[in-house]
């Protein structure tokens, strides 16, 4: 029997997929607040949370790490800011806030931002 596998297609390639999760990863640590659809901010929530909790450790294996995701300007924000700001905090680093419908195709919307 063919058992589902965890996580959102978004009605795309593997690649494809992965990048748009990047792009979104990236453009949260950049602005700290985005606006998405809901099953994105879903998504994009539990992979940038991991990546807060290495970036709280700055050594250079952890901004090798980040490198992969980021680049230099954005590991140097993620474990000189982001990281120490989140120190005491054992996880929860991201709020996903819902919003109103999407007016064109009616996707639900929401906010994913870093709690203060």
């Amino acid at each position: 029997m063919k058992k589902r596998k965890a996580g959102r297609i978004f009605s795309r390639s593997k690649g494809a997929r992965e990048g748009l999760m990047l792009s979104l990863v990236r453009a949260l640590a950049l602005k700290e607040r985005i606006e998405t659809t809901e099953a994105k901010a879903k998504e994009t929530s539990p992979l940038f949370e991991r990546l807060v909790t290495k970036s709280k450790r700055d050594t250079l294996a952890t901004r090798r790490e980040l490198l992969r995701y980021f680049g230099p300007r954005l590991t140097k924000k993620m474990v000189e800011e982001i990281g120490p700001r989140y120190k005491d905090r054992p996880g929860g680093y991201t709020r996903i806030t819902k919003t109103m419908f999407r007016k064109s195709d009616g996707a639900k919307m929401a906010i994913i931002e870093l709690i203060k």
